[in-house]
C-alpha cells in the first residue's frame, strides 16, 4: 500500500493537544472511539506485550472520574496550600469532553521487557490516539493532572500493584482547525555524527 508523503507529514505536523475548554461539548460516536482505540493497539510494543490498557469513561461515569479527580486533589493538597481554583478545575475540566480515556499500563506477568519499554509502548499508542484524533477533526489532550500518580486513583482504576495509570486523555468536539505548533528547528535537536 502506497501512503501519499505529504498526507503524512500533514498529519504529523498539524496533531495538536486541544484543551477540553475548547471543545464544543458535542458527544462523539462510541463506534468512533473504539477506531481511536483500535489505532492505539497498534503500536511498537517489546516482544509483543501489549502493555496498554484504557478504561473509558462518558456520561455519568466521566462525571465521577472528574469528581474523583477534585477529591483527590483536595485529600493530597496541605490545607494552606489548597486552590478552589485548581480543585474547580480537576472538577469541571472536562465537562465539555465526549470521553475522558484512562491511559493505564499493564506490567506483563513475566518482567520480559524492563518497566521502562513498557511505559514507552503506552506512550506510542497514546500517539497514534493523538494522530487518529486529529485525522477525525476532534480534539485531544493528555493531561497527567487530577492525582493520575496516586495509589487512591490506582485503586479507583483497580490497577494492579505493578500497572501505572499514566494519565488521562480527553476527547471532545471542536468548531475550528488549530494551526500548526511551533517547534525548534531541526538543527538544534538532531546531531549528524
Amino acid at each position: 500500500m502506497e501512503y501519499p508523503i505529504s498526507t503524512i507529514n500533514h498529519l504529523f505536523r498539524f496533531r495538536r493537544s486541544v484543551q477540553p475548554a475548547q471543545y464544543t461539548g458535542e458527544k462523539v460516536p462510541n463506534e468512533i472511539i473504539n477506531k481511536i482505540l483500535e489505532n492505539a493497539i497498534y503500536a511498537p510494543t517489546h516482544r509483543l506485550t501489549e502493555p496498554w490498557h484504557f478504561k473509558v469513561f462518558s456520561g455519568e461515569s466521566m462525571q465521577h472520574l472528574l469528581a474523583k479527580m477534585a477529591e483527590i486533589y483536595k485529600q493530597g493538597v496541605a490545607l494552606d496550600n489548597f486552590s478552589t481554583e485548581k480543585y474547580e478545575k480537576f472538577a469541571f475540566i472536562g465537562t465539555k469532553a465526549s470521553h475522558i480515556i484512562a491511559i493505564c499500563m499493564t506490567r506483563d506477568k513475566t518482567n520480559r521487557v524492563p518497566e521502562i519499554e513498557e511505559v514507552c509502548a503506552v506512550a506510542c499508542a497514546v500517539q497514534n490516539i493523538y494522530l487518529s484524533v486529529t485525522v477525525y477533526k476532534l480534539g485531544g489532550y493528555w493531561s497527567t493532572g487530577g492525582g493520575t500518580y496516586s495509589q487512591t486513583m490506582k485503586d479507583y482504576l483497580q490497577l494492579a500493584e505493578k500497572d501505572l495509570c499514566l494519565g488521562f486523555f480527553y476527547i471532545g468536539a471542536i468548531d475550528k482547525v488549530f494551526p500548526q505548533s511551533k517547534r525548534s528547528p531541526l538543527e538544534s535537536k538532531v546531531e549528524w555524527k
